[in-house]
């Protein structure tokens, strides 16, 4: 086994997701954070539309973005389906994180391309992005929950109605070590040979 096989065999196995009220506050440097997107940046491309791109907040943008969230979440909720409980979750989930940066893929002008090859492509630069984080020892978060998904998201966010928010990355630290990871399907089962 070469020594970058070793090393990026590492980070995968051992990147995982740490939830951000479990991050401790602690900032990361801004110059981490765009080395990891230079790290995005070479996810694969089909047709070299590059679909990813991020929203990256910082500072105090952190506790805006997690408050327009949570607002987003009481505005677009009927009434007899809000829960508080989610709202207070939205409007902190922010608090310990260093920066929140919104993932999303944006349509390439190549129409022979489908969708699910540029979404793929995203989901391969976040996935670049995450196990960066790992590998500086960063904890992240991708997530999906509250608003992400919503209409009125996209429209916060001034995107294009054939653009797709993919998630929502926390990244901060955290004083814990990651859990032990675990697989629950045997990769016997989940490959099948042919020869």
């Amino acid at each position: 086994m070469t020594d970058l096989f070793h090393s990026i065999k590492q980070v995968i196995e051992t990147r995982r997701t740490t939830k951000p009220p479990k991050m401790n506050g602690q900032r990361i440097p801004d110059a981490q954070v765009h080395q990891l997107l230079q790290l995005a940046d070479w996810a694969p491309t089909h047709g070299h539309t590059e679909p990813w791109r991020f929203i990256v907040y910082a500072d105090d943008a952190v506790k805006q973005f997690c408050q327009n969230h949570a607002e987003l979440y009481r505005q677009h909720t009927p009434k007899d389906k809000f829960l508080n409980d989610k709202y207070e979750k939205l409007l902190h989930m922010g608090d310990k994180a260093s920066h929140v940066l919104v993932a999303y893929m944006r349509r390439g002008d190549l129409p022979k391309i489908p969708e699910l090859e540029e979404i793929a492509a995203t989901s391969c630069a976040i996935q670049n992005l995450l196990l960066g984080a790992t590998a500086l020892g960063m904890a992240s978060y991708w997530g999906s929950g509250g608003m992400a998904y919503h209409p009125s998201m996209k429209e916060y966010l001034q995107l294009r109605e054939q653009d797709m928010v993919l998630g929502i990355l926390y990244l901060g630290y955290a004083d814990n070590a990651a859990h032990a990871g675990k697989r629950t399907v045997p990769l016997a089962q989940k490959v099948t040979w042919v020869k």
